[in-house]
């Protein structure tokens, strides 16, 4: 199972995310992820950058890590616009780009209304799921935020990876005989005994928030050698 943190990128700059970067490189962990948010959930006083431009630059100068956003929504742009962001990451770093998406949601939804982008209905949502899924599913792996059975669906009729968010290793391990699976949220206290519950309940990858202690995390190595 490989390892993952999310970057601190809801800042005014990007330096707290090529810091946080460059140390989860030098501890051995294998990837760093971006959110998708127009601002911090909740907090639309405070500022949020964009993941692909923060993502570009860690991949040019960590070029030991994995990237990807955690989860690029579909409708903040159109289906081209997505695919190319993440054909342009792709190019930056050739294989090491993860293609995770996902829908949004209520929360999600006053940024759109905020920026006047449209808010389309789930099914409509959905169809943009598997469009640029599909398309992506070409040229890299792709993750699929889990949520209604709808979606987790588009995820298992393309055989591409479902992402649960914050899920127990009993959900996880139950979800990963439908197909494959990764885990992303926060930290338990026993973050050793949380590690090896997921990736024995068949994780491909742990990414958790930037609250992890990335030295523990770095430290942590599997029984299989990851």
């Amino acid at each position: 199972m490989k390892r993952g943190v999310l970057l601190p990128t809801f800042r005014s700059n990007a330096d707290d995310a090529l810091e946080a970067a460059s140390l989860a490189a030098s501890l051995g962990i294998e990837g760093v992820f971006a959110y998708d948010h127009l601002w911090p959930m909740g907090s639309p006083e405070r500022p949020a950058l964009a993941p692909f431009p923060v993502l570009a630059a860690i991949a040019v100068r960590e070029p030991s890590l994995i990237v990807g956003p955690l989860v690029a929504r579909v409708g903040l742009v159109s289906d081209d616009d997505m695919v190319e962001r993440f054909r342009s990451l792709a190019l930056i770093a050739p294989g090491r780009v993860i293609g995770a998406l996902g829908t949004g949601d209520k929360v999600s939804e006053q940024e759109n209304v905020a920026y006047g982008i449209a808010y389309d209905k789930s099914d409509v949502r959905r169809s943009h799921l598997f469009s640029v899924a599909s398309r992506l599913r070409d040229f890299l792996p792709v993750w699929i935020g889990a949520g209604a059975s709808a979606t987790n669906e588009v995820a298992r009729s393309l055989e591409v990876e479902l992402n649960l968010w914050d899920k127990s290793a009993e959900d996880v391990a139950l979800e990963a005989t439908n197909g494959p699976v990764s885990w992303a949220g926060n930290p338990l206290s026993d973050l050793e005994v949380q590690l090896d519950a997921l990736e024995q309940a068949g994780a491909s990858w742990a990414v958790f928030s930037p609250k992890v202690d990335v030295h523990r995390l770095g430290a942590w190595r599997s029984s299989s050698g990851n």
